[in-house]
C-alpha cells in the first residue's frame, strides 16, 4: 500500500513511458556547509542505478554542479547529466559532455573582480565552475543582503557580458543569460530515450523553477524538496524522502 500521495503517484505511472529528472543538492542529497561535504549514502548510487534501467535510460541529473563533480560523487555511476545550470550536458553516459551553444566561460577578470569583492565578506567563498561563478555564504545568512548588493554593482559593472545572478540555497550564482535547467530539460525530451515520455522533475529552490516549468509545459509533473514552488503538484520534506521514493523504482523493476 503507498504510505504517501508520492507513492500513489508513481504507482499509477506507467515506468516505460516515464522520464526522470532530478536536482541533486537538497533534492537527492543533504545540504552541507560546503559542496565537497555532502555525504552520498551508497544506498542511493544503487537507487539511482536501478531506476535508471527501470526507466530505460530515461532518467537524468540536472544541477548546478559540473558533470565532472556529479561523476565524483556517484563513482563508480555515470549517468546522462546537465551540469552548471544547463550549460553542459551529456546526453548519454557514454559520451562526453557538451556546452550549450549559448554558453561561454567567464573571464578571468571577472573571477579576479569577485574575490577581491569577497574580501569584504569574510565567512563566503566562491566555486569556479568555468560557466558560472557561485558565492556561498551558509555560514553567515547575516551578510545576504549586503552581499546581494555587492554582486549586483559587479554584474552592472560588466554589462557586456549579459549576465544573470540566481538565488539558491545560501548562494548566489552568477552565469551568462541563455542558458538554465529548463532549457536544459527540453534538449533531453527532444530526444531518445526520453522522447514521447512524461517528465518528471523533482528539485528544491528557485533555480529549479525553470525545470519545474518546462516539464509542466510538456504535460509533464513537477515535484519540490522543503517548500513549495510555482507549478508543483507535491512537495517532500526533506531529500531523504526523495531517495526513498527513488528507491521505489527499481523494486517496482524487480517486482516485474
Amino acid at each position: 500500500m503507498p504510505s504517501t500521495i508520492a507513492d500513489a503517484f508513481q504507482d499509477g505511472l506507467k515506468i516505460e513511458r516515464t522520464a526522470l529528472f532530478l536536482d541533486v543538492d537538497g533534492t537527492l542529497l543533504d545540504l552541507a556547509p560546503r559542496p565537497g561535504a555532502v555525504f552520498v549514502p551508497p544506498s542511493l548510487i544503487d537507487s539511482l542505478a536501478l531506476a535508471d534501467d527501470a526507466l530505460g535510460g530515461a532518467l537524468a541529473l540536472v544541477s548546478g554542479r559540473s558533470i565532472d563533480d556529479l561523476d565524483r560523487l556517484f563513482a563508480p555511476l555515470q549517468l546522462r547529466a546537465s551540469g552548471v545550470h544547463g550549460a553542459q550536458t551529456r546526453f548519454s553516459p557514454n559520451n562526453p559532455r557538451q556546452a550549450d551553444e549559448e554558453a561561454e566561460g567567464l573571464p578571468r577578470t571577472l573571477w579576479m573582480a569577485l574575490t577581491e569583492v569577497l574580501f569584504d565578506f569574510p565567512g563566503t567563498f566562491a566555486e569556479n565552475k568555468r560557466y558560472s561563478f557561485a558565492v556561498h555564504y551558509r555560514t553567515v545568512p547575516m551578510l545576504k543582503q549586503r552581499l546581494r548588493e555587492a554582486l549586483q554593482r559587479l554584474i552592472a559593472a560588466y554589462a557586456d557580458l549579459q549576465l544573470d545572478m540566481i538565488h539558491g540555497h545560501s548562494v548566489f550564482e552568477i552565469k551568462p543569460r541563455g542558458f538554465d535547467k529548463g532549457k536544459a530539460i527540453k534538449r533531453f525530451i527532444e530526444r531518445e530515450p526520453f522522447l514521447g515520455r512524461v517528465p518528471i522533475f523533482i528539485g528544491d529552490d528557485v533555480t529549479d523553477e525553470s525545470g519545474f516549468a518546462t516539464v509542466v509545459s510538456h504535460g509533464g509533473h513537477a515535484f519540490s524538496v522543503g517548500h513549495e514552488r510555482p507549478g508543483v503538484s507535491f512537495v517532500f520534506p526533506a531529500p531523504e524522502n526523495v531517495r526513498s521514493w527513488l528507491a521505489r523504482f527499481g523494486q517496482r523493476r524487480a517486482a516485474i
